[in-house]
């Protein structure tokens, strides 16, 4: 009599039998076991984005505790934890067919401790030095490095006819990550939510007090219990063991570059426009509170690309993009009418919509695109290797794909880094981030024509 371990095809947490394509195993096993693990992803993939983003609301309030920082110095703090976050995505990229899904999991949610305890304890400190915020910082792109892995292992739970959707719910509910932070942040530092344990509050210089190091540890009890979920509640996918040198194929495909530029015109865009929103905000209409506000941009492109997932499942993902990425740039332009220019002063409102148009946009591109990898594989995975049979063409695909899906999320995020930059440096040298705007613009150009060749146009090579 075969035992229970070997009918239900799992060892302890390792999954030994996976085959999400074939109905009867999806309907009978596979749903259930991809649905739990997608439910454990999601909320730690919400506190990594928190985590990772955090910098954005706690840069517009250390001028207010002391730190007499430049407008320049602001923009780096806001700026780092997008450049650290995006160079561990490169190494995340292939860090779960190595590890495994589960133990990954566990192990990158634990280490945003790290970021959440320091900033706790560093801004209670006048004494501290800005080499030290500069450290903090990039210690943050540990939440960002997260998404990569996050993302390739929920890859390979699901079938093709519900990948779209499926990595559409984890990426779009984990981006709310950074919606939740800015929404809680600003609320949890008005109060001594910790009471003693939190630490004594911060004078602001215009009068009353600021417990500013619960901006950091708000998140601790909620990252120790994903830990502990993700440990004891998610599983390894055996076939989905491969080495780097088996994953290092995808630097020799071609589409595997296009796809980074895309990606980068699309959640490089949400994570860049996230965190930059509030201190261009600020710097824009001072005389707005610009933190009642900064959480609804990152929120709409969260929801938006939770729920339009289906779009490219039916519609196709390149058709998608295409559209896309023309309506962001009207969003842009609709933008640079409402900045406050010589002896005007601008429109908030006016302004305020139009990045909301543009950050729901952002959200649909990134579900889009992501749909579109798989989709891309299958088809060009059979033309590179056709001596494979079906069983193993399949696998190739799936492998590929993943680590596409984690490599291209690596590049785009440096959005993150780049977007709060270029406005930074746009102001410096003009006195105004319309610079920086125009620039965007021109390259959301560039990705409607490289989507139109490749993807969407009658005839195209990889039509999806």
């Amino acid at each position: 009599m075969a035992t229970t371990t070997a009918t239900s095809g799992q060892s302890g947490h390792v999954l030994t039998d996976w085959r999400p394509e074939d109905p009867e195993f999806w309907k009978t096993r596979g749903h259930a076991i991809a649905t739990r693990n997608l439910w454990i992803s999601i909320p730690a993939l919400l506190l990594a984005f928190s985590v990772w983003m955090v910098w954005s609301v706690v840069v517009a309030k250390l001028p207010a505790i002391g730190f007499d920082y430049s407008t320049g110095q602001l923009f780096w703090l806001a700026a780092l934890p997008g450049l650290s976050g995006a160079t561990l995505r490169i190494f995340y990229s292939f860090m779960i067919p190595i590890f495994g899904g589960r133990k990954w999991t566990a192990f990158s949610t634990a280490t945003l401790l790290l970021p959440a305890l320091g900033i706790g304890f560093a801004v209670q400190n006048p004494e501290t030095p800005y080499a030290i915020f500069l450290l903090l910082a990039l210690l943050c792109g540990f939440g960002g490095g997260n998404f990569a892995s996050s993302m390739a292992n929920i890859a390979y739970f699901y079938p093709k006819k519900t990948k779209g959707n499926a990595l559409a719910l984890n990426a779009g509910l984990g981006n709310a990550g950074v919606s939740v932070m800015q929404f809680l942040v600003p609320i949890v530092i008005t109060t001594g939510v910790f009471g003693s344990l939190g630490g004594a509050p911060q004078q602001l210089s215009a009068g009353g007090e600021l417990f500013l190091q619960n901006a950091g540890f708000v998140w601790v009890p909620f990252i120790v219990l994903s830990a502990i979920a993700a440990w004891f509640g998610m599983n390894d996918i055996a076939s989905a063991s491969a080495s780097f040198k088996q994953q290092s194929v995808i630097f020799s495909r071609f589409h595997n570059w296009v796809m980074c530029v895309l990606y980068t015109g699309t959640f490089g865009s949400f994570i860049g426009y996230s965190a930059g929103f509030p201190l261009l905000m600020k710097t824009q209409f001072p005389e707005v509170d610009v933190l009642q506000f900064a959480f609804l941009g990152p929120l709409v492109g969260a929801l938006s690309r939770a729920g339009t997932g289906w779009i490219s499942d039916k519609f196709g993902g390149g058709r998608v993009t295409f559209w896309t990425f023309v309506g962001m740039i009207v969003a842009v332009w609709g933008v640079l009418q409402f900045l406050p220019s010589a002896g005007d002063a601008g429109s908030f409102w006016g302004f305020f919509a139009c990045f909301m148009a543009l950050f729901f946009l952002t959200g649909v591109g990134n579900a889009s695109t992501f749909q579109m990898i798989p989709s891309i594989m299958r088809q060009e995975v059979p033309r590179l290797n056709p001596h494979l049979d079906a069983a193993a063409t399949l696998k190739q695909s799936e492998l590929e794909s993943s680590a596409i899906i984690a490599f291209t999320s690596a590049i785009a995020a440096y959005g993150a880094f780049f977007i709060p930059k270029f406005y930074g440096t746009s102001i410096s040298l003009t006195g105004a981030p319309n610079a920086a705007l125009w620039g965007f613009m021109i390259f959301y150009a560039l990705c409607v024509v490289v989507t139109w060749f490749f993807y969407s146009r009658k005839g195209a090579s990889v039509p999806c």
